[in-house]
C-alpha cells in the first residue's frame, strides 16, 4: 500500500501520455518494499507507458571514498538485475545526479519519480531538478516507516517525545507493499556503466582509495540474507546481547539500510512475526531512533554543524573550554588508534578494519574525542572526519544524530564535570561494569 502521505509533488503538473516514466533512483537502491518504484510502476501503467530507471554516479559525493563506492556499486549491480527481471532497464551514468536525470528526462520523459533523501545535498539535488525539469516530478518517501512529516511537524527534543507520536501511527504504515506488474516495457534504454565488476569500476573512479573495503558485501540479496540470519539467530535475544561488544549480538543492518539496499519496512515486518522483548528493542532502534535522526535533519537546518547543537549544551561546553586536558591527540594519532586508552583504540580499529563500530563503543569513542580535543568545536570536526571516513554508514542522518549526541543532542543536562560541563560523561569504568572491556580490547588488538 502506498499512502498518499508518502507522496510529495516537487514540480506539479499533469504528465503527458507519451514517451516513458522515468524513475530516478538515489536513496532506495532495491526492488523489495520500494514505494518510489511501485508508485512509478503504477503511474506507468496508468499512462500506458514503459518505465525506465536512472542513477547518477558522482565521484564527488561529500566525504565518500572507495569503501563507500564499492558497497554502493554492489547494490547497483543487484538493482540492475532485479529491475530487469521486472522489465525495467537501469542506466547508471557518471555525473552530478540531477544533471544526469535532467539529461535522461530530455529523451522523452512524461513524468519523473524519485525517492526521498534527508541530508542537505540530497534535498538540494531534488530542488535543483524540480527547478529545471519541464515535466512533473514526484518524490515518494520509502526510507522511513512513518513519513517524517506525519510523525511530527517540528524538531523533537529526543526519543522520549517522538516515540509516542510514532507508536500512535506506525501500525497504519506497517503494511506489506505488493509489487506491481509492468504492462509496457522499454527496449532501447542505454545501460551506461558496466556493473558486472564493481571493484574494477571503483578502481577507475577519482576518489580517495586509502580506505580499504569494509567487512560486508553490499547489495539487496546480501542485505536480505543478513536480515534472515538476524531474525533466525539473533532477534530473540537482541535486547540482552546487543549492548555487549564482545559478542555478535547486533543486527549489522545499518549499512544496508543506509544505502537503501534493505527497506526498514521489510525489516520491521520480518521482526514483527516474532513478538517479544528482542523485537521490541529492535523496533525501537529501527524506527524510533533511526527516524529521530530523520526528524533532526529535516527540521534543524544546522544538523551537521556544531552550531546546530542545543543551546544549553554549547553554553556549558564553551564555559569549560579552558579546562585542563590531561591528554591531547592529533587527528592523525586518533586515526591510527595511537592513544593511551586500549578500549578506545580497539573501537577505532574495529571501525577502520570493518566499516562499523559497536553502538555502545561508538558512544564512548565519541566522548573521549571530546575529552582529548583542545576545544569542543575541534572535537566535533574530528569526529565528523573519523566517522565519515571509515563508517560504512557514515554521512547519513544516523551519523549526524550520533555525533550530536556526544555533545548533548537528544539528551539532557547531567552532573557538572570538567571539560564536559553538564554534558553526559563516560569513562572506562562504565564499560567494565557492563561487559568484559579487556576481552573487547584483545579482540581488536
Amino acid at each position: 500500500m502506498i499512502h498518499d502521505t508518502r507522496l510529495q509533488p516537487l514540480r506539479p503538473g499533469a504528465p503527458a501520455r507519451r514517451g516513458f516514466v522515468l524513475l530516478w533512483v538515489q536513496a532506495s537502491v532495491r526492488t523489495r518494499d520500494n514505494h518510489a518504484l511501485e508508485y512509478a510502476v503504477q503511474e506507468a501503467n496508468r499512462l500506458g507507458l514503459p518505465l525506465v530507471a536512472v542513477f547518477g554516479l558522482t565521484p564527488g559525493y561529500p566525504e565518500a571514498n572507495a569503501r563507500h563506492y564499492l558497497y554502493l556499486l554492489e547494490g547497483l549491480r543487484d538493482l540492475r538485475a532485479n529491475l530487469a527481471a521486472r522489465g525495467i532497464p537501469l542506466r547508471v551514468a557518471p555525473g552530478t545526479p540531477p544533471k544526469v536525470v535532467l539529461q535522461a528526462a530530455g529523451e522523452g520523459a512524461a513524468l519523473v519519480v524519485t525517492d526521498v533523501g534527508y541530508v542537505r545535498v540530497a534535498r538540494e539535488w531534488r530542488a535543483w531538478l524540480a527547478g529545471h525539469l519541464s515535466v512533473p516530478l514526484v518524490q515518494v518517501e520509502s526510507e522511513a516507516v512513518v513519513p517524517v512529516r506525519v510523525a511530527s511537524p517540528k524538531l523533537e527534543v529526543g526519543a522520549r517525545t517522538l516515540r509516542p507520536r510514532l507508536h500512535r501511527v506506525w501500525h497504519e504504515y506497517l503494511v506489506p507493499l505488493e509489487p506491481r506488474g509492468l504492462r509496457c516495457t522499454a527496449t532501447d534504454w542505454a545501460p551506461g556503466l558496466d556493473l558486472q565488476d564493481p571493484a574494477a569500476q571503483v578502481a577507475g573512479l577519482p576518489v580517495d582509495h586509502t580506505v580499504p573495503p569494509g567487512a560486508e558485501e553490499g547489495g539487496e540479496q546480501a542485505a536480505l540474507d543478513l536480515l534472515e540470519d538476524f531474525v533466525a539467530c539473533k532477534l530473540e535475544d537482541y535486547h540482552l546481547r546487543r549492548r555487549d561488544p564482545t559478542v555478535d549480538g547486533s543486527s549489522r543492518l545499518s549499512a544496508a539500510l543506509h544505502y537503501g539496499h534493505l527497506s526498514p519496512l521489510t525489516a520491521a515486518l520480518a521482526a514483527r512475526e516474532h513478538p517479544g522483548p528482542g523485537t521490541d528493542a529492535f523496533m525501537e532502534e529501527l524506527i524510533v531512533r533511526r527516524e529521530l535522526s530523520f526528524n533532526l535533519c529535516t527540521y534543524n537546518p544546522a544538523y551537521d554543524r556544531y552550531e546546530g547543537l542545543p543551546a544549553w549544551a554549547r553554553m556549558t561546553l564553551e564555559a569549560h573550554a579552558g579546562d585542563r586536558r590531561e591528554h591531547l591527540y592529533t587527528r592523525a594519532e586518533l586515526d591510527a588508534a595511537q592513544t593511551h586508552d586500549p578500549y578506545w583504540n580497539a573501537a577505532q580499529r574495529q571501525m577502520t578494519r570493518t566499516g562499523r563500530m559497536h553502538n555502545h563503543m561508538r558512544m564512548y569513542w565519541g566522548k573521549k574525542v571530546l575529552e582529548w580535543s583542545a576545544t569542543p568545536q575541534a572535537a566535533y570536526e574530528t569526529l565528523v572526519w573519523l566517522n565519515n571516513r571509515h563508517e560504512q554508514d557514515g554521512r547519513n542522518p544516523n551519523s549526524w544524530a550520533g555525533i550530536g549526541w556526544v555533545f548533548g543532542q537528544h539528551d539532557r543536562p547531567w552532573a557538572r564535570r570538567p571539560i564536559f560541563g553538564t554534558v553526559r560523561y563516560m569513562n572506562a569504568g562504565g564499560l567494565k561494569r557492563k561487559f568484559d572491556a579487556d576481552l573487547y580490547a584483545r579482540q581488536w588488538a
